[in-house]
C-alpha cells in the first residue's frame, strides 16, 4: 500500500497543531530540517519536534537536510523521531554506518536520501541495513519546486535493488509531489510519497490523501 507522508515545511506554522491535525489520516508526518550549510534554506529543528511529537501519535518521519547529520541523529530520536533520513553526500562511510546501526539501538528507523545529482549506486553499499531510502526529485532547500522526472529512473534502479536482495526497505520520492508525479513515481517503484505545497493548498486534505492513494 502506498503511504502518504505530508511535509509540515507546508503547513501554515500560526496553526501547526489544526495543520498536523488536517492531515492525520496520512501514514507519516515529514518533518524537515535544513542548516543553511548542507542547503541554501534554515527551517526548523528540535524544540518543535519536541512540540510536535506531544501534538500527534503519528509516525514522525525526520528529514535530515544538514552538514555531518551524525551529530544529530540520535537526538533527533531521543526527541520523538520514529524515522531518522540523513543525506548520504553528508557524512563519511564510516558515520554513516555508526549512525544507521545507532539509530536501530534505539528502537528507531534508518534511512539515507539522495539529491538529484547523485548516482542511485552510492547507497547500495548501506541498503542492506536501512528501512529508507528518500529519493529528492527536487533539489533539496525549498518547496514548491518542479518536479525532475529524470529522477523516475533512479527510483526504478534502488527498487530493483532492494527487491533483488529480498528487502522490506520503502523508497520514497520527495520534491514536486502532486496527483499526476505521485502516479509517476508510484509506476516507477516508489511506496512513500512525502507531498507538501499540493496538499496542504488542498480544501479537504483528506480526499487528496485518499486520492493519491488509489495509486
Amino acid at each position: 500500500m502506498i503511504k502518504i507522508a505530508p511535509s509540515i515545511l507546508a503547513a501554515d506554522f500560526t496553526k501547526l497543531g489544526g495543520e498536523i491535525n488536517s492531515v492525520r489520516r496520512a501514514d507519516y508526518l515529514h518533518f524537515d530540517v535544513m542548516d543553511g550549510s548542507f542547503v541554501p534554506n534554515i527551517s526548523i529543528g528540535l524544540p518543535v519536534l519536541e512540540s510536535v511529537r506531544k501534538t500527534t501519535d503519528m509516525a514522525l518521519d525526520v528529514h535530515l537536510m544538514i552538514a555531518s547529520p551524525a551529530r544529530y541523529t540520535a537526538r533527533f530520536a531521543e526527541a520523538g523521531a520514529d524515522i531518522v533520513v540523513f543525506h548520504v553526500e553528508a557524512e563519511t562511510a564510516e558515520n554513516t554506518r555508526a549512525s544507521i546501526d545507532e539509530l536501530h539501538r534505539l528502537g528507531k528507523k534508518a534511512g539515507l536520501s539522495v539529491k538529484p545529482g547523485t548516482a542511485a549506486d552510492t547507497l547500495l553499499p548501506y541498503i542492506e541495513s536501512l528501512d529508507a531510502v528518500l529519493v529528492m526529485t527536487v533539489e533539496p532547500g525549498f518547496g514548491g519546486q518542479k518536479f525532475i522526472e529524470e529522477m523516475l529512473p533512479k527510483i526504478s534502479e534502488i527498487r530493483r535493488a532492494a527487491d533483488s536482495r529480498g528487502l522490506k526497505c520503502e523508497i520514497g520520492a520527495d520534491g514536486g509531489i502532486n496527483l499526476q508525479t505521485a502516479k509517476q513515481c508510484v509506476e516507477a517503484g516508489a511506496d512513500v510519497l512525502v507531498v507538501g505545497s499540493d496538499l496542504f493548498a488542498s480544501a479537504d486534505r483528506a480526499s487528496y490523501i485518499a486520492e493519491i492513494r488509489k495509486y
